[in-house]
Formats: structure tokens, sequence, C-alpha cells
């Protein structure tokens, strides 16, 4: 299965792309792993063609069985740049149509950028994206600078544990929606 591994945030050090990238090493054994980033792209503006970065990522989406989305939180909402970068893709090329997606997060608060999860299921249910989004467990870890050891893996054991368990549950969600 080929998974595009899109991080939500332009932040320098991101706690929600060292946690893409530990997924991408932990199942790089399961899937055929791609990572983009918002990052650098140019913010959404109506009536403009798309630039060709935008383009360049919405034929990574298009190429992809699944799009993961690492999605931080800002003000109780997603950042301001996947924001952006999905209004691009919703007003111009539409990747998303019937694209199965996967939402994971982490945030320096307790509660994981929950918030923002719901908010980008919401987001991804609008007209011009039409996803089929996993519903079943969450993935929402909390407290990201206590979760990482110094060489950016997960510092605990019962974490990866449970992504095992949750990719499960998407593999299955997976197959059920390919029939």
């Amino acid at each position: 299965m080929k998974v595009l591994a899109l991080c939500g945030s332009n932040a320098d050090n991101s706690f929600n792309e060292k946690l893409l990238k530990v997924i991408m090493n932990h199942f790089d054994h399961k899937y055929d792993f791609d990572f983009a980033t918002v990052k650098g792209l140019p913010m959404y503006k109506e009536g403009v063609d798309a630039p060709a970065e935008i383009l360049a990522l919405s034929k990574k989406v298009h190429d992809a069985d699944v799009v993961l989305i690492g999605s931080p939180e800002q003000q109780h909402s997603v950042t301001s740049a996947l924001k952006s970068v999905l209004e691009w893709l919703s007003s111009s090329a539409h990747p998303f149509h019937d694209k199965p997606v996967v939402i994971v997060s982490t945030s320096p608060m307790p509660q994981g950028a929950a918030r923002s999860q719901t908010r980008l299921k919401s987001i991804l249910a609008a007209p011009g994206f039409s996803a089929h989004v996993f519903n079943g467990d969450e993935f929402m870890m909390g407290i990201a600078p206590q979760q990482f050891d110094e060489e950016s893996n997960l510092a605990d054991p019962g974490t990866l544990k449970f992504l095992d368990h949750f990719f499960d549950e998407v593999d299955d969600w997976y197959a059920q929606l390919t029939k």
C-alpha cells in the first residue's frame, strides 16, 4: 500500500513531523511511504491558479492509496499552513475525492491535538474533498516534548504497541473500503 505521510506543520522542530517519521520507520516493512510537508508552500489565494508546488503535492495525494496526515493544533483548530494547502487542493485538482485518509497528531498539550483532528475531519467532509476518513481508534499523543528521546524515537514502548494496534485497524478499514 502506498502511503503519503503529510505533515501539517510548518514549524522548524515539528513534533508531528517527528511522529510521522517514527511511523514511517516503524512500518517501513509494511507500507511504501512517501513524505510531504506543508512547510514553505504558498498561502491560498482565491481566483489564482494553483502554483507548481501545490500541483506536485496534488499528484502525490492522487497517487497514494492512503494519505496519513500529522495534524498539529493551533487555536483549537488545524494550522493555517495545513488549512491553506487543503484550500488549494479542494479548489484545484480535487485529489482527495474518494481518497482514504488517516489522521494522527501530537501536541505539547495533554489532549494531543484532539480538537485539530475533529476540525480536520470536518474539513475533509466538505464539498471539494469527499474523502473517506478513518474513524476507528484515534491516535492523539499528548505532552510531545516528553514522548521522544534524543534520537527522536518514541520513549514509551507502549506507544509503539498502540500504533501497531491502530494500524491493524487502519488495514482492516482499508480492506473493507476497497472491496
